[in-house]
């Protein structure tokens, strides 16, 4: 197992038979949350899915004076054994924040009685023991559709993802509505590396210079390690006419490593979410419904640099205010093959 920062506070000897686990710790009750743990694929270095969960986590945590058990880089696989070290070392809550972990998760909650919190299955909810948290960006994605459109000037922009989990469909469909809503005649092109390439950093750059290739200068892309490469293909690839290709990331910030082509992020704050898991359990709530982000409370928010030209931006922030007030309504898509149907597909093995 691959976990740099797992943090191993106590001994307990635990022996495995099937489904049964001796030395399993006891369920958190109302008011007794004591340590938290999440999960994390990659390592949170990404400026996005990893890091921003991994920072929220660690900051609820200082919030409410919790004991922090971060697990991280653990990769695609099987996570039930870290689950149970996890559940044996008394964590209090286990947040699973990969789309991959979400059976395992449930699973092992229930044998240890341990809560959890996981992504993409909202069926899989359960008073006091499973909360889905299946957030979406797509309100920012919405926006950030509208700033594509007003900044390309091939007419042409893509969209680039690792794979197709629920949230990044909502981003990609809404992302689409909003380039249309703003210049209905503009192309958009589609293309997803692999059906789990979140790490695939070569795959981002190769994929993302075919995107540019066939024409696209704004590219929307959604990945987490693999973000990297689509960043560095804009920073090397001129567009059809010679200019900047811009790039629009999603949930965390890369400006510090910008190169003059990031233009804008849909950018989540999931602090606010773990929070209210928190205060959940405590309240005995946990696990009774969902959880969201949204512009209204800033948990979602779209990156302004310096790029943006002024009179865009004041555009864009009009454009907020009306979907704030409801006078833009947006029904998010979650489903692959409708997202699919918004646009061109592009060939991602070329």
């Amino acid at each position: 197992m691959k976990s740099t920062h797992l943090l191993r506070q106590s001994m307990v000897s635990v022996l495995v038979f099937g489904t049964i686990v001796i030395g399993a710790a006891a369920p958190a009750a109302a008011a007794e949350v004591k340590k938290l743990a999440i999960l994390v694929p990659e390592e949170p270095t990404d400026y996005g899915w990893n890091q921003q969960a991994f920072d929220a986590a660690k900051a609820i945590a200082a919030k409410y004076n919790l004991q922090f058990m971060p697990a991280s880089g653990l990769g695609y696989g099987d996570v039930r054994p870290t689950l149970r070290e996890l559940a044996n070392d008394g964590a209090s809550l286990m947040i699973a924040h990969a789309s991959g972990y979400n059976t395992a998760a449930a699973e092992i909650g229930a044998e240890t009685k341990v809560p959890v919190a996981i992504v993409d299955k909202p069926a899989a909810s359960k008073p006091g023991m499973v909360a889905d948290y299946t957030v979406s960006g797509y309100e920012g994605a919405y926006l950030a559709g509208r700033l594509a459109a007003k900044m390309t000037k091939t007419g042409t922009v893509g969209i680039v993802v690792s794979a197709e989990p629920i949230p990044f469909n909502s981003q990609s469909a809404a992302f689409a509505q909003g380039v249309r809503a703003e210049k209905p005649d503009t192309k958009i092109l589609y293309a997803v590396i692999g059906p789990a390439a979140y790490s695939d950093a070569a795959g981002g750059r190769r994929v993302t210079e075919t995107v540019i290739g066939a024409g696209a200068d704004v590219i929307f892309g959604q990945g987490d390690g693999s973000s990297f490469g689509m960043l560095q293909a804009t920073e090397t690839t001129k567009s059809a006419k010679g200019d900047t290709v811009w790039f629009i990331d999603i949930i965390g910030d890369k400006s510090k490593i910008d190169k003059g082509t990031l233009l804008s992020s849909v950018v989540w704050n999931l602090v606010p979410v773990y929070s209210a898991m928190v205060e959940d359990l405590k309240a005995d709530r946990f696990g009774t419904h969902p959880y969201k982000i949204s512009l209204a409370d800033d948990s979602l928010q779209l990156l302004q640099t310096k790029h943006i030209p002024d009179a865009v931006w004041a555009q864009i922030m009009d454009i907020r205010k009306d979907l704030i007030d409801g006078k833009i309504k947006i029904e998010p898509i979650y489903d692959a093959q409708k997202v699919r149907a918004l646009m061109t597909s592009v060939d991602a093995k070329k």
